[in-house]
């Protein structure tokens, strides 16, 4: 059993890498464009709620004050969540690998080693652009799906798929 210690703590100090956390965040921009995602369907959700209730009950007051806290709710997750999600998530590459960490309650940390992977594609929707924003999403043959890198500079985005495309042929292995 002693042995067996030492021979793994030889083993990490010669070449296993250490979980830490990724360097870089999402550009700041993100944070408007996870906002205007955020009211884009918390608006019209406090919206339907609300005529709903007007339209079709005899509006009793409990259910009033339930429609309004369900909107109020939306609408505080829509503008605060978008600050904790820039605060927590992070993104990093390396030689070795593509590292991301995300989630507000649960830190989820994927990690696609370059010689798994197979396609890097960018993709910019119609509210990003308006933000000068692309996200980039790194496919790997694992069952987890793909690792997600969002709200990075549209140019940045560029040069980090070209990057990780260059990476990846330089990397042997066969990606599966």
């Amino acid at each position: 059993m002693q042995g067996d210690r030492r021979t793994s703590g030889r083993a990490h100090r010669q070449g296993t890498i250490a979980l830490r956390p990724p360097r870089h965040q999402a550009d700041r921009r993100a944070v408007a464009w996870w906002t205007v995602q955020g009211l884009l369907l918390a608006v019209p959700l406090t919206g339907a709620a609300a005529a709903a209730y007007w339209t079709f009950t005899d509006r009793p007051g409990w259910l009033g004050v339930l429609v309004a806290v369900l909107g109020a709710g939306l609408l505080l997750l829509a503008l605060a969540g978008p600050h904790a999600a820039y605060r927590v998530e992070r993104w990093e590459v390396t030689d070795e690998a593509v590292y991301t960490r995300t989630g507000w309650l649960t830190h989820t940390w994927r990690v696609a080693p370059m010689s798994r992977i197979q396609t890097v594609d960018t993709a910019r929707g119609p509210v990003q652009r308006m933000f000068g924003l692309a996200d980039v999403t790194v496919t790997t043959a694992s069952a987890s799906g793909a690792v997600t890198i969002e709200g990075l500079d549209h140019e940045l985005a560029a040069e980090l798929a070209a990057r990780l495309t260059t990476l990846t042929q330089a990397t042997p292995g066969d990606a599966t």
